[in-house]
């Protein structure tokens, strides 16, 4: 009975899987084509993913090449304009005496030199009995002492700009990393700043006030303050003007490599204070050796300035002393 039962067991078993060797012979065909269906709608699916992401790639990257473009056309136009102010090797006397801070006309400017002249020309015709040098020396202190003063003070608060204008940018950082605006924070600068900052910012203000916008009213900054540090500022603000991003962190790069340069400019020159001290030395030695043997033996010095030849001898001296003080002057000097 136990022998029966097996073998009725493994015929059921054999018809059932003989049954579903056949089903799927039958059926091989459709499930093979569903199968194929699937991995082709799978295929498809990734495809438009991928032509997706390609797309979106592609747009990022023409935006970042349109964005690349401004920033070059940007940075283009201020190279022009900066060239163009850089073939004035001098500005005018009227630009020298508003960077100098002072609110002097130029007919102002004149009568004072005129005046000034007359005054140190007639004192010295008083003193020495003699026209020529009352003309020389109103002509000098008419003409030439006038401009050295305004050049003096020009330098003098180019100097103080430079110094406090990296505590300005740090300031206009955390400014703008509170949430304020540009604009409010260049009008803080305005209103709490230390000068000379705080007149060349109120100077920025009242241009946007007159309908400027503040990449152009910064540029105005360069013409007033012709320093390198006063342009990066102007192409830092139109470089974030053209192509966006992180204001706060391009002004803190800049207030760095400002203080940075400043570091530099110390360190250069405390080198080269020593090159300087014995350039003072080698120009002032000759005076004081003259100035010493007119104070032994005048008689024996006397002849270079009563003698045609000595004249000679002291022309061909300066000449000399001249070239090698210019060649001293620019071995010493460096620009950063």
């Amino acid at each position: 009975m136990f022998g029966l039962d097996t073998v009725v067991v493994a015929i059921i078993a054999l018809a059932a899987l003989s049954a579903g060797a056949l089903g799927y012979g039958v059926l091989y065909s459709r499930i093979e084509g569903d199968r194929r269906t699937q991995n082709r709608v799978k295929r498809v699916k990734a495809a438009e993913t991928d032509r997706s992401k390609a797309s979106a790639a592609r747009d990022r990257l023409a935006e970042a090449n349109k964005r690349r473009k401004s920033v070059q056309d940007s940075l283009k136009t201020l190279e022009e304009k900066n060239k163009e102010n850089d073939r004035r090797t001098s500005p005018p006397l009227k630009d020298k005496i508003s960077q100098a801070g002072l609110s002097l006309s130029m007919k102002q400017f004149i009568l004072i030199s005129i005046v000034f002249g007359l005054l140190a020309g007639l004192m010295a015709f008083v003193a020495y009995g003699s026209l020529f040098v009352g003309i020389g020396i109103g002509i000098i202190f008419g003409a030439g002492v006038p401009r050295w003063v305004i050049g003096f003070l020009r330098n003098r608060r180019l100097k103080a700009f430079l110094n406090e204008f990296p505590n300005a940018l740090d300031i206009m950082v955390r400014s703008i990393k509170s949430g304020l605006p540009l604009n409010d924070a260049i009008r803080m600068i305005s209103g709490e700043g230390q000068e000379p900052v705080r007149t060349e910012f109120k100077r920025i203000v009242e241009a946007q006030q007159m309908g400027m916008s503040v990449p152009e009213a910064c540029g105005r900054l360069y013409s007033r303050i012709p320093l390198s540090e006063a342009n990066f500022f102007a192409i830092v603000i139109a470089i974030q003007a053209q192509a966006g991003g992180n204001l706060s962190e391009a002004l803190g790069n800049l207030s760095r490599v400002l203080r940075d340069r400043k570091k530099m400019k110390a360190k250069i020159n405390a080198l080269s204070m020593e090159a300087k001290a014995s350039a003072v030395i080698i120009g002032a030695l000759p005076f004081i050796v003259a100035t010493l043997v007119y104070l032994t033996s005048p008689d024996y010095i006397m002849i270079l300035f009563t003698d045609s030849r000595g004249h000679l001898i002291l022309g061909a001296s300066a000449i000399w002393m001249s070239i090698g003080i210019l060649v001293m002057r620019n071995m010493i000097n460096f620009d950063i």
